[in-house]
């Protein structure tokens, strides 16, 4: 530390000048460098915010530490990205976003003497806000708004009335599948005793209708454009990243069409096995035998002499034999009772467009990849059609004036700021180059002569002559004045200081360091 002091003295006005200007701008450039590392990104958190709530959740962020930063007027709310997950178990604590409605906490508050009607608006109440904070924990819904129509009970069953729902909900309400819709539906009709699905009422914010669906089947599936959207969009998404992941951005583009049946269908099909079963089996067996001249044929045949000769020689040794097998089978059948699922693909056709710097190699690869990755059936009449074509040049994001001249203007800063700082370093090297050093302090007392009265007048332990004796070995060369002064000649004085650290160092580094604690 004392020889950078020491080096700042010897300085000049303007070397000291320099030194500054240069600290300040390696300063400048280093604060610079750490804004724009350090600068804080947010990410959006909460959306829909209730502005009376909006300064209870600043407040919890604030007592955390966390940066957070309002949008649209408000009514949104950013939070520093690295702490995301900090700031929503902060809100969680506090309670925070508020719920709209609130729930059975209400019951909890119920006065002494309220009336039947109080307890049921107030149980009505209850049962809306526990409604809608379950809605609430479903993905894509930010809010909900539940409100029950619930009938008075009454004696006789014909006259009782169907309880009835309605519910708003908003968030990202295009991402929820038409099963989610349909599981919203069922989950508000299960909340109240009941309560059939079909008469729940489902919006979004905007009013589009979302329950029941259009056909009053209540099936809650998606009509034939909105499965097709959904199913070319998967396909497109995944073909896309094939062609990324293959050739690159910017180099090829799908795009798919469908036609997809989404009707319902049941199908009964009976069908009989090959090789039936026997269950019984009847065998009947009759055998006659007769003797020789035992009798003729009966009847007036018999009886006239003419012919009974011949019916007495006919009728000699008869054998009689019947035999009759019957078997029973049993044909097993089957009975088979499908409900096909809607979405069976009819046919589809897929474009592929690449652009002309891929290689016509590479094409035909591209092309199986893509049949096989679309299910690509020829039987079905799908199609699939490649295309090379020049692409057009990409066009980057037009951003604003401003924001371009101040990141031209921090870059030139940042290289002015570099260049003046290599400017004053260089040319404060090359002065210090061309400076003479003076000879120090020490070294002028040790070579300078002392008078033998100032000698008797130190201390003991100040003498040079207790530390640094005189020189044994060699004779003593006697020095001729200049001038009036009675000084010596600086190369003489320099010959002996520098045999003496030769001879002995240990006791000159002794001798010096009594002289700096003396100075």
């Amino acid at each position: 530390m004392g020889d950078r002091l020491q080096l700042l003295r010897n300085t000049d006005l303007r070397g000291r000048l320099g030194i500054i200007v240069s600290v300040g701008a390696i300063l400048a450039v280093a604060f610079l460098l750490y804004s724009l590392v350090a600068r804080t990104s947010y990410t959006t958190m909460l959306t829909g915010l209730d502005p009376a709530e909006t300064g209870k959740v600043t407040a919890a962020l604030d007592q955390h530490g966390i940066a957070y930063k309002l949008e649209n007027n408000g009514t949104a709310l950013a939070v520093d990205s690295s702490k995301t997950a900090e700031a929503r178990v902060a809100l969680a604590q506090a309670g925070l976003p508020g719920r709209s409605q609130p729930g059975f906490e209400l019951l909890d508050k119920q006065k002494l003497g309220a009336s039947d009607f109080q307890q049921r608006v107030a149980y009505q109440r209850a049962l809306e806000g526990e409604i809608a904070r379950a809605l609430e924990q479903i993905d894509g819904v930010s809010s909900a708004q539940v409100q029950l129509t619930l009938p008075q009970d009454r004696l006789f069953v014909d006259n009782r009335q169907k309880p009835t729902a309605a519910v708003v909900i908003s968030g990202n309400v295009g991402g929820l599948d038409p099963q989610a819709v349909r599981g919203m539906a069922r989950l508000v009709a299960a909340s109240v005793e009941g309560l059939n699905p079909n008469d729940v009422t489902i919006t979004d914010s905007s009013g589009q209708l979302l329950w029941p669906q259009a056909g009053g089947d209540g099936a809650g599936e998606a009509s034939k454009q909105a499965a097709e959207a959904r199913y070319d969009q998967e396909l497109e998404t995944r073909l896309n990243a094939l062609l990324t992941r293959t050739i690159g951005p910017g180099k090829g583009q799908v795009q798919v069409s469908s036609d997809l049946d989404v009707d319902h269908t049941t199908q009964e099909k009976l069908i009989y096995a090959r090789q039936g079963t026997p269950l019984r089996r009847t065998v009947e067996q009759e055998q006659l035998q007769g003797g020789g001249g035992a009798g003729g044929v009966a009847g007036t045949g018999g009886n006239i002499p003419t012919f009974a000769q011949q019916g007495v020689g006919a009728g000699a040794g008869s054998n009689y034999r019947r035999r009759n097998e019957q078997t029973d089978f049993g044909v097993s059948k089957t009975v088979e009772r499908r409900r096909v699922a809607p979405g069976t693909i009819r046919r589809q056709s897929v474009a592929l467009v690449l652009d002309t710097s891929v290689p016509p190699a590479s094409v035909r690869a591209l092309q199986q990849a893509v049949a096989a990755a679309a299910g690509i059936d020829p039987k079905r009449g799908d199609q699939l059609t490649v295309s090379r074509v020049r692409f057009a040049p990409a066009q980057a994001p037009a951003g604003s004036p401003i924001g371009d001249a101040l990141g031209y203007l921090k870059w030139l800063a940042l290289g002015l700021a570099a260049l003046a700082f290599l400017f004053f370093v260089v040319r404060q090297l090359r002065r210090r180059e061309q400076e003479q050093l003076a000879d120090p302090v020490w070294l002028r007392e040790i070579t300078a002569p002392r008078r033998l009265a100032e000698l008797e007048a130190m201390r003991p332990e100040e003498q040079p002559t207790s530390v640094m004796p005189a020189v044994a070995a060699g004779p003593v060369q006697q020095r001729e004045p200049v001038g009036a002064s009675g000084g010596y000649e600086s190369s003489a004085h320099r010959t002996d200081v520098e045999r003496l650290a030769d001879e002995q160092p240990d006791r000159l580094a002794q001798q010096v360091r009594a002289w700096m604690r003396e100075s």
